[in-house]
């Protein structure tokens, strides 16, 4: 059975009617009128053990309030939601048990306190065994890779040093589920590899479902084997990045290095130049109108080049072309 089962979920709130006038302003004290904002319309997944799901939208899509859902914290209007096979809302306690949650711009850690101070306090918090706990603290701080931060105080922390504890702290009561919201956000480059080669780490090392939300588009691409992608509420695309690659488009790319950076170079008959940057050239192409071995030959047959390679879109750019096929952008 599957770990997370959404089946017709939705969540609709009242919101207060806007008023004009002063006359209108001041009825609206003793009467007020609402109209019905749809957050979630009709949606449903499903989540196996151990998957990494990227579950991403624009702002304003419905992805916090779907996950404040699956967390417990507010109920739906209408829909069955399971989470380990429990009712989150009416199970709060026990979903809690069995879930940890990152959010990038917040920290479960005691400002002020040494870290391992803050391990300690979350230990008692979730009741784990003494001997359980050693364990599993020994387990994560080898693999997260903080024993030297232990004794510093949570305040003094980089942003990336901060994410690995908080991660550390969030996975203290061996939880199945890891909900992470932005864990990369504000990170500078190294960091951002640094936690997702942990997060890869750790789904292996615990089977650890992991329920990812982001803008960061590298996190996807190096995290998750299948994205849900929501939008107004509902959902436009479920399913792995090479689905979304053919769905989305066929457009590959092929650049070259020419050995001549003066060389004139035009368009082929199958493939565009959209980018010249001295010897370096770009062309567009659809696999499906020419084979890339073909191009390949056609090209090294009416130009001396360096070197060639051909890539695919970034997960980025195929994210903006979908969105704006569906009115976003």
């Amino acid at each position: 059975m599957s770990i997370i089962s959404v089946k017709n979920l939705c969540k609709n709130f009242k919101v207060p009617q806007k008023t004009d006038g002063f006359l209108d302003s001041l009825s609206s004290f003793f009467s007020k009128s609402y109209d019905l904002k749809k957050a979630i319309n009709n949606i449903s997944f499903e989540i196996e053990k151990g998957e990494i799901i990227g579950f991403i939208g624009p702002n304003g899509a419905g992805k916090s309030t779907t996950i404040k859902i699956l967390t417990g914290i507010i109920s739906p209007s209408s829909g069955e939601i399971y989470v380990m096979n429990k009712i989150p809302w009416k199970n709060r306690k026990a979903t809690v048990s069995e879930i940890g949650v990152v959010f990038g711009q917040r920290t479960q850690l005691w400002w002020d306190l040494p870290v391992i101070e803050s391990f300690d306090l979350l230990k008692k918090i979730y009741k784990v065994d003494d001997n359980i706990y050693k364990k599993k603290l020994s387990n994560l701080i080898e693999i997260l890779e903080v024993e030297n931060l232990l004794k510093i105080p949570v305040r003094q922390l980089s942003l990336g040093q901060k994410m690995r504890c908080d991660l550390v702290a969030s996975l203290i009561h061996s939880p199945k589920i890891l909900f992470l919201d932005e864990p990369t956000i504000g990170l500078d480059a190294v960091s951002k590899l640094t936690i997702r080669d942990y997060l890869n780490v750790l789904n292996k090392e615990y089977n650890l479902t992991v329920f990812l939300t982001t803008h960061d588009m590298d996190d996807i691409e190096a995290l998750c084997k299948r994205i849900v992608i929501i939008n107004e509420g509902e959902i436009f695309f479920d399913g792995s990045l090479s689905l979304m690659r053919r769905k989305i488009s066929n457009e590959r790319f092929i650049s070259i290095d020419l050995k001549n950076k003066d060389e004139k170079i035009h368009d082929f008959k199958e493939a565009k130049i959209i980018s010249r940057n001295e010897n370096k050239v770009i062309f567009s192409f659809d696999p499906e109108k020419i084979r890339p071995q073909d191009l390949i030959t056609e090209i090294t047959q009416k130009h001396e080049i360096y070197d060639l390679f051909i890539e695919n879109p970034s997960i980025e750019q195929l994210i903006a072309k979908l969105y704006k096929n569906i009115n976003i952008l």
